[in-house]
C-alpha cells in the first residue's frame, strides 16, 4: 500500500512539473512578445515626437501653408507649368 501511495505521488509530481514547464514555456514566448511589441511602440512614441518637433517649425507651417492652402509670401512669384 506504501509502495502504491508513494508511486502515486511520483506520477502526480512528475505531471504537474511536466505542465509547469510547458506553462513556463508559453510565459516566457508571450513575454518575448510582448517585448518586442515594446520596442516597436518606442520607436513609434521616438517618431512621433521627432513628427511633433518638426511640426513647430517655422519650414512645416510654410510648406504646408504652400501645399493644403496655396499661401505664398506677398513678392514671391508662382510659375505655373502650362498644361497642353
Amino acid at each position: 500500500m506504501i509502495i502504491f501511495v508513494v508511486v502515486f505521488l511520483l506520477f502526480s509530481v512528475g505531471y504537474r512539473t511536466i505542465e509547469l514547464k510547458k506553462q513556463s514555456n508559453a510565459l516566457m514566448e508571450k513575454e518575448a512578445t510582448l517585448e518586442r511589441r515594446i520596442l516597436e511602440e518606442e520607436k513609434k512614441a521616438e517618431e512621433l515626437a521627432a513628427l511633433e518637433k518638426y511640426m513647430k517649425t517655422k519650414k512645416f507651417i510654410e510648406e504646408t501653408a504652400k501645399e493644403k492652402l496655396g499661401l505664398v509670401y506677398p513678392n514671391e512669384i508662382l510659375i505655373e507649368p502650362s498644361n497642353k
